[in-house]
């Protein structure tokens, strides 16, 4: 009797033991199983933001988001604001019958860009010398104010609203340089394209002599903004329109983030 419960005994504790190794056995495999897991979550950082501060040099804010899939594609999509604040400003006209404030613009823009880089990605994350197309559209508003006398001494106060349109498009090259393990400068060094300007005129004053628009042009001549619109641009007393075509470059540097 004894032997039999000795061997009852030796029984249990063997399937016990093995019960509890098996046990064991299945949460190392399934610890290991998560940690490959969320080791693999962990290396496949394929998204990115951007903030454009090169913009800020006259007032954008630009920001963007990048998308990148396979092993050498991305997408990006991005947009912002430009206030009329910023670094630099265009003077205003300072002549003797004709006067006006700086000259400056506020408005959105909006991009989409497709990119090709050239090295293979490192678990997701998109680096090194990169190109691509690109198309962006941008929306601004400007207004010229100012004061005129003319030829017999009669005060003029005048205001002009602008609205300008730009839909451009074009290859791009660029370099995305790592900065640890998160952060990388993105610089887009060409963006040669072609682009559509259209300017929309609105006269917002009392009626003005002819003669302020043959000096309001002469002088936006002199300061070279009519060729920056168009060449056979003036401005007229009725509200005018314009539209053309002409050559684009693209630039940017950015600070990125990856995740």
């Amino acid at each position: 009797m004894r032997s039999f419960y000795l061997s009852l005994f030796i029984l249990v504790f063997t399937f016990s033991f093995g019960q509890e190794e098996n046990t064991t056995g299945t949460k190392t495999e399934q610890n290991e199983t998560i940690q490959k897991s969320e080791s693999l979550h962990e290396k496949q950082r394929r998204n990115e933001v951007s903030f454009e501060f090169l913009g800020l040099v006259d007032g954008r804010s630009i920001f963007g988001y990048e998308r990148s899939f396979g092993d050498h594609w991305s997408a990006k999509i991005g947009g912002g604001s430009k206030s009329k604040e910023g670094l630099f400003n265009i003077s205003g006209i300072d002549r003797e019958r004709l006067k006006t404030g700086d000259i400056n613009y506020s408005g959105f823009s909006f991009y989409l860009e497709g990119r090709y880089y050239l090295e293979k990605f490192q678990h997701g994350r998109a680096i090194g010398f990169y190109f691509g197309l690109y198309a962006k559209n941008t929306s601004f508003q400007s207004d010229i104010d100012g004061t005129y006398i003319n030829s017999a001494g009669e005060d003029f106060n005048f205001l002009f609203d602008t609205d300008i349109s730009v839909f451009s498009a074009g290859f791009m090259l660029g370099y995305k340089l790592p900065v640890g393990k998160r952060f990388a400068f993105d610089f887009l060094i060409a963006g040669p394209g072609t682009a559509k300007y259209g300017f929309d005129i609105k006269n917002k004053s009392d009626p003005l002599p002819d003669e302020f628009f043959d000096d309001l042009n002469d002088a936006l001549e002199e300061l070279g903004l009519l060729d920056l619109i168009n060449s056979d641009f003036d401005f007229t007393i009725k509200d005018s329109r314009s539209a053309f075509n002409t050559v684009n470059f693209r630039y940017a540097i950015s600070l990125t983030y990856n995740f």
